[in-house]
């Protein structure tokens, strides 16, 4: 009798049934992870191969379209979200083996290490010692040869570095609601006090078993929304939220430290050091200011008019969907809406999202 063939623990299959998809898991705000299913209800019945997913931001919109056997474009103008991509959209079968894994977590004494963390975020987000335990991974990371072992390493660094902190965000100097002998509303504090090591060894198995082959030469890329050309039967937009009032979403300033982190040799050309928290430079983008947020939505809609066009938006944003609609339709498109009540994360309100989709 012939052994039986081992199943191999990171095959996923392309799904049809969006009820059970595997997508990776995630603590940005903003994220569409609890909502791919609904996007691909909507959007299944489309006619279209490519996808351009241009404001990629966590991944997992293009991560589901790549699953359905779709060609995924997936483009950040972050670095930190751009390698999310690279390790799991664009990379198609390269995994962390455990010999990279021990020597990421290993400190090599042959090197002369930086130490670029401890000094200048002592006492901001993370212990004295885990800010030693940083500063040793992410230069660890630097070595790897193989760009996407060094993105699946990137990837697993910061989802360990997102669950360790309060909100899962780097806004404020903050140590201390981690560290405090008080009584909690939020948070968790096990998760909190479980060491980097731990953290970072389990997330690396995950987005491990998040890679698979889908037959097709997916793309990540890592430019500004302006500068991304090509021709997509589809484009997928989520753009940074701005409400009504004008308070934008600067994903830069919620993120920087993974921003810092994926360009370590760099990073202290980008800090303003007269803030408390380190955070970057603020960065000038029209989908961040009120006054442009308008015309980079046409500007947008223009450039890739030929294609289906799908917005994921809020229904109290700004444009109003009623304006967004107006634009798409000037453009000769036809456009049908559909939303679904959500309530968002560190939000006290319930407000429905939104997908606009023109033909």
């Amino acid at each position: 009798m012939k052994a039986a063939k081992r199943k191999n623990k990171y095959q996923l299959p392309l799904l049809e049934d969006s009820t059970s998809e595997v997508i990776p898991s995630t603590r940005y705000q903003g994220s569409k992870a609890k909502l791919v299913n609904w996007i691909w209800e909507c959007t299944k019945g489309l006619e279209f191969d490519s996808v351009l997913d241009i404001f990629g931001g966590t991944g997992v919109v293009g991560y589901m379209y790549k699953r359905k056997g779709k060609v995924v474009y997936y483009n950040d103008y972050l670095k930190s979200n751009y390698l999310i991509g690279l390790s799991i959209i664009e990379n198609n079968t390269t995994r962390l083996t455990n010999g990279d894994i021990q020597k990421l977590l290993e400190f090599d004494h042959s090197r002369n290490y930086c130490h670029f963390i401890e000094e200048t975020f002592k006492d901001i987000y993370y212990t004295e010692e885990e800010n030693q335990w940083l500063d040793m991974v992410v230069q660890n990371i630097a070595q790897l040869e193989n760009r996407y072992k060094k993105a699946l390493a990137y990837n697993a660094l910061f989802q360990a570095c997102l669950v360790k902190r309060p909100f899962n965000l780097f806004h404020r100097k903050n140590l201390y609601l981690r560290l405090a002998e008080v009584s909690r509303s939020f948070g968790n504090k096990a998760t909190w006090d479980r060491s980097f090591s731990e953290h970072f060894y389990n997330f690396v198995f995950e987005v491990n078993g998040l890679v698979f082959d889908n037959q097709r030469q997916n793309k990540a890329l890592n430019l500004d929304a302006s500068q991304v050309e090509g021709d997509f039967g589809l484009v997928y937009i989520d753009p940074p939220y701005t409400s009504q009032a004008g308070t934008t979403v600067d994903y830069l300033q919620f993120y920087h430290f993974l921003e810092g982190l994926s360009q370590y040799d760099e990073w202290h050309e980008h800090i303003n050091f007269r803030s408390k928290h380190r955070c970057f430079r603020k960065v000038n983008n029209p989908w961040n200011n009120p006054r442009l947020i308008r015309e980079a939505f046409r500007n947008l809609f223009e450039r890739f008019r030929d294609s289906i066009l799908v917005v994921s938006y809020r229904e109290d944003g700004m444009p109003s969907i009623l304006e967004i609609v107006e634009y798409l339709e000037n453009l000769g498109k036809r456009v049908t809406v559909s939303s679904l009540s959500y309530k968002y994360v560190l939000s006290n309100n319930h407000s429905a999202e939104v997908l606009i989709i023109a033909r």
